[in-house]
């Protein structure tokens, strides 16, 4: 029996039409989600901050959207999905004004919390508006597949697109940009749209916004101190450790409240399942190796000295392997494939890329070298990422499904702000143990230093600098050749982390007996993404 299609959309408004707006719709918040990544340099020089602010702004934007999450579902169910979308969508667009015109990043900051809030009532509702007018699985799982596909190629694909247009205008250039990518969609939308809802108008009384703003604080204090504690020495600072006694009481309360109440924000009952715990582990690891990416593209700005707009292109070929590896790992998904043969090659690609990166760091090298390993990185993060998610879903029994989703949608951020912490640690810990240990050998009397320092000092003087000036000069290049080391030897030693973590990842998944007991495939129709 063909099941009856809901008439969100009028008849005139054909349906390719409308699935290919309704995606459109998620894509400008993708892009604003890691805009500011996109140039950190650029955006703290245009807001006058460090790179750790911009950092944070992002991780703002993605607390706003992991912690109104499990919330937004009731604002769906007040408004008619016409009012929702107009509503949402006008507040992104006003939220991108702000942004637009604002220089002080103390304002900044709010606002992209809120952004992130907007994105995910905007994503979510695009998403189950597509999924309630596909009828099979493998209609759903092509969608899901084509969402999180956009959501991985966000950060290079800003890169690409911006790297010109923050180079010939103002950082902000970026939220008129984004602002009006929002205008066709939002026209369509307005004359296409009917004001059918699919329940009677419940009123917003009883929403828990008590949870919101426990697991919100949570989320932010956790992307603070992942931030900004190295900066501040970590525990020795007041700020870093009023946050952390700050997480560990309201995880307290709040796990005692999510327990109490009768409609828990987030149900827990989530954590009794095996394979989820499994799959939450993977998308952890998988989220850590992921963002050690940016380390290459510091690498390339530092050591190589290429500019943004070469950097954006050669990140083309991780985008190539990101949108393979989706695009594979659907084929596998739809195929009924062991969540093994899915994650074992992911998982190999990653390891194959950190270790060719391993020997391709030096302090000279040829951008072709780095074409193949990114592109493995790519596939390998594509395969992974949507078929974790579901597995995750798929763990745990449909009536908990929005909270398993909401947890993973959790980890992921998690993961993100850990990776900048890891990052932010090794990088002053193994620049400082590799400082030391270079000054340890080198000394006036070593025949390579002097050689160096009279080759320097002669070529200076030869353009014309006095001797003395051109001596302090030569001493001056040592000190950033050895800068230049120790940065390359930071990427080594962290890249070699990275190898070890992903063979123990792989161990694991190779050993793990439970693995093949959860059917990879999406239960509602009513799913929203992870």
């Amino acid at each position: 029996m063909v099941k009856r299609q809901m008439p969100y959309f009028k008849k005139w408004a054909p349906e390719w039409l409308v699935k290919i707006i309704l995606f459109s719709m998620t894509l400008p918040g993708i892009i604003i989600f890691f805009l500011p990544l996109a140039n950190v340099n650029a955006a703290a020089g245009y807001y006058g901050c460090e790179p750790a602010d911009i950092q944070f702004s992002v991780a703002l934007f993605y607390a706003g959207y992991v912690g109104f999450y499990s919330l937004e579902r009731r604002f769906f169910s007040f408004l008619a999905a016409k009012e929702y979308f107009l509503l949402f969508t006008t507040l992104q667009i006003l939220a991108c004004l702000i942004c637009y015109f604002t220089r002080e990043v103390y304002i900044l900051f709010p606002v992209r919390f809120v952004q992130g809030m907007l994105f995910a009532g905007n994503v979510n509702l695009s998403l189950t508006l597509i999924f309630t007018r596909l009828s099979s699985e493998r209609g759903r799982e092509i969608s899901f597949s084509v969402f999180f596909g956009i959501l991985l190629c966000a950060l290079p694909f800003n890169n690409l697109i911006t790297a010109d247009l923050i180079d010939s205008y103002n950082f902000n250039i970026v939220y008129k940009t984004a602002i009006f990518s929002y205008l066709p969609g939002l026209i369509f939308l307005t004359l296409a749209m009917s004001n059918y809802r699919t329940h009677a108008r419940f009123h917003l009384y009883k929403l828990d916004w008590q949870s919101f703003g426990l697991f919100s604080t949570i989320l932010v204090l956790i992307g603070y101190i992942t931030i900004f504690g190295q900066e501040y020495y970590w525990l020795e600072d007041q700020r870093i450790l009023g946050s952390v006694i700050g997480i560990v009481v309201l995880t307290g309360i709040s796990i005692f409240r999510q327990q109490a109440i009768k409609r828990p924000y987030i149900d827990l009952r989530v954590f009794r399942y095996r394979n989820f715990k499994v799959g939450l582990l993977i998308l952890f690891v998988m989220y850590i190796c992921r963002f050690a990416s940016g380390i290459v593209n510091t690498y390339f700005t530092a050591e190589l000295h290429l500019d943004p707009f070469h950097i954006s292109h050669i990140n083309i070929f991780n985008l190539a392997g990101l949108v393979t590896g989706v695009i594979i790992a659907c084929c596998m998904v739809l195929q009924k494939k062991n969540i093994r043969f899915i994650w074992v090659p992911g998982f190999l690609m990653l390891l194959i890329f950190h270790g060719l990166m391993y020997y391709s760091f030096d302090v000279q090298a040829n951008e072709f070298n780095y074409y193949i390993p990114l592109f493995l990185q790519g596939l390998g993060v594509g395969l992974i990422m949507v078929p974790t998610i579901i597995f995750i879903i798929s763990s745990v029994p449909a009536t908990i499904g929005p909270s398993a989703a909401a947890t993973a949608l959790a980890i992921r951020y998690l993961g993100f702000c850990v990776s900048i912490a890891l990052i932010n640690f090794f990088e002053l810990f193994e620049k400082s143990r590799h400082y030391n240990a270079f000054q340890d050998h080198l000394s006036a009397l070593d025949p390579a230093v002097k050689i160096f320092l009279h080759q320097q000092t002669a070529k200076l003087v030869a353009g014309g600098m006095p001797e003395g000036k051109a001596a302090k000069a030569a001493n001056k290049l040592l000190v950033g050749r050895m800068n230049v080391q120790d940065h390359v030897r930071f990427a080594m030693d962290y890249y070699e982390m990275m190898v070890w973590l992903l063979a123990a990842s792989l161990l694991l998944i190779l050993i793990f007996p439970y693995l093949n007991r959860t059917a990879l495939y999406l239960k509602s129709r009513r799913l929203s993404p992870a």
